[in-house]
C-alpha cells in the first residue's frame, strides 16, 4: 500500500516540476523566420517542408507582433504561437515523438460587441487608450476621419466622441483589429458621423471622400490565386491562406505603384523574395513580392508617383513560377487588394446602398442613444500565463 502512495506523491511531484512556462514576447525588429527557428533550436526543416504557399505566411510576420512561446524548464521549446492575421497563426509543436512540427491552426478567440462614449480629457488618442487599452481603436478612429476634414489637434477638452465596436479577445486580452462600426466626434457644438462598410468609412448620405485612389500594379491582369484570410483544404485536410493576389505575367513585365507614396522597404523577405513596400499614408502599405529586380535608382524613402516603374515580375524567394504577389495592408491589418481597386464614390444606390442604409439606420440610433449617456468599455487586461493550444 505504501509504495503505490509513494509513487503517486513522485508523479505529482514531477508533474510539477515539468509545469511549462509561458512568454508573451513581441517579434524583434529584422529577424527573418529561418533565424528564429535556429535560436530556439527548430530545426530549418519544418519551413522546408511546407508548400510555397504557406511559405509566404512566414513573410507576413513583423516587428512588434506579439507572440507566445512555452518552455520546460531546461528552457527548451514545446510549443509556440504566432498570428499571421487576425484568423490563422502558425503553430510549432513537438510531436508524441518528441520531434517538431509545423502547422497552421484557426486563432480562438470571442467576439464582443463594445461601445466606447466619453467626454475628451486631453486628446482623441490618449484618452481612447486610456480608457481601453487599446491602441489600435484610437489608430482606428482617427483612420476613420482622416478625409472629413478634422483637424485633431484643435480638438478640446470636453468634446464628445462616441464609438461602436466589436474587438476580438484571446486569452483574456484584446486581439487583432477592432472593427469600427460607426463613429462620432462632437466639437465645437458640430456632430460628425461616419459608418463602416467593406474596410472603408462613409457618411450617412454613402459618399467616399478617400483621397487617395489605388489602382492595380500590372497592366494586363489575371489572377491566378485570390486572397483569403482563412480557408480549409478539404484534400489537404489544412488551413490555408493566401494574405494577397498573385496576377500571373511573363518574367520582366513592368511593376508599377499602386499609388503615391514612399518607398519603405526594398530588398529580400522571408518567402517573398525580392520585395518592395511602399507607404501611402494613413496606415495604407501596399507590397510587391517574388520581383525579378527593381526600378533603377530606386530608394528607401524615396517618394513615388501612381504609376511609376518600380520593379519587373520575376519569381524570388518561394515560387513556382513567374508571378507578382500583391498585399495591401491597412494599419498592418491584410486586406483584399481587389476590393481597395474598386473606385466607388457613392454606394447610396443598388444592393449595395440598400444594406449601407440599413446600417446607417441601425447605428445611428445607437450613437443617438450612447451620446447621451456615459458608458465605456472594458480596458484591455494583461496577458493570462496561460495558452489554449
Amino acid at each position: 500500500m505504501l509504495k503505490p502512495i509513494i509513487a503517486l506523491v513522485l508523479l505529482i511531484i514531477n508533474l510539477y516540476a515539468i509545469k511549462p512556462s509561458v512568454e508573451e514576447l513581441s517579434w524583434p525588429s529584422g529577424t527573418p523566420f529561418l533565424s528564429f527557428l535556429e535560436k530556439n533550436k527548430i530545426p530549418l526543416s519544418v519551413f522546408y517542408n511546407l508548400s510555397s504557399e504557406d511559405k509566404e505566411l512566414a513573410a507576413e510576420i513583423f516587428a512588434g507582433l506579439k507572440y507566445q512561446i512555452s518552455r520546460d524548464n531546461n528552457g527548451d521549446v514545446l510549443q509556440i504561437l504566432i498570428p499571421v492575421n487576425d484568423e490563422l497563426q502558425i503553430h510549432i509543436y513537438k510531436d508524441e515523438n518528441d520531434i517538431f512540427k509545423l502547422d497552421f491552426i484557426p486563432i480562438s478567440y470571442e467576439v464582443q460587441q463594445k461601445v466606447l462614449n466619453i467626454n475628451l480629457e486631453r486628446s482623441v488618442t490618449e484618452d481612447i487608450y486610456n480608457y481601453t487599452g487599446s491602441v489600435a481603436l484610437a489608430v482606428g478612429f482617427r483612420d476613420a476621419f482622416k478625409n472629413e476634414g478634422i483637424d485633431f489637434r484643435k480638438v478640446r477638452k470636453g468634446d464628445r466622441i462616441v464609438i461602436l465596436y466589436t474587438q476580438k479577445i484571446r486569452l483574456g486580452k484584446i486581439f487583432g483589429t477592432p472593427d469600427i462600426h460607426a463613429a462620432m466626434i462632437e466639437t465645437r457644438g458640430r456632430k460628425n458621423i461616419v459608418y463602416g462598410y467593406n474596410d472603408k468609412f462613409y457618411d450617412k448620405s454613402g459618399k467616399d471622400k478617400t483621397k487617395v485612389a489605388f489602382v492595380r500594379p500590372l497592366k494586363n491582369i489575371r489572377i491566378t490565386s485570390p486572397f483569403t484570410l482563412k480557408r480549409w483544404h478539404p484534400i489537404l485536410k489544412r488551413y490555408r491562406a493566401h494574405l494577397g493576389v498573385d496576377y500571373g505575367a511573363p518574367r520582366g513585365t513592368p511593376v508599377k505603384s499602386s499609388a503615391d507614396g514612399r518607398v519603405k522597404f526594398i530588398g529580400r523577405k522571408n518567402g517573398y523574395g525580392k520585395t518592395i513596400i511602399i507607404s501611402h499614408g494613413g496606415g495604407y502599405e501596399t507590397l510587391y513580392a517574388h520581383l525579378n529586380g527593381y526600378a533603377k535608382d530606386l530608394k528607401v524613402n524615396q517618394t513615388v508617383s501612381q504609376g511609376k516603374l518600380i520593379a519587373y515580375v520575376g519569381s524570388t524567394g518561394i515560387s513556382t513560377g513567374p508571378h507578382l504577389h500583391f498585399g495591401f495592408y491597412i494599419n498592418n491589418k491584410p486586406v483584399n487588394p481587389e476590393k481597395m481597386m474598386k473606385v466607388v464614390r457613392s454606394i447610396s444606390s443598388g444592393k449595395s446602398g440598400n444594406k449601407f442604409k440599413a446600417i446607417v439606420d441601425k447605428y445611428s440610433k445607437e450613437i443617438n442613444k450612447y451620446n447621451k449617456e456615459n458608458l465605456t468599455t472594458q480596458k484591455a487586461e494583461k496577458f493570462l500565463d496561460v495558452v489554449e493550444y
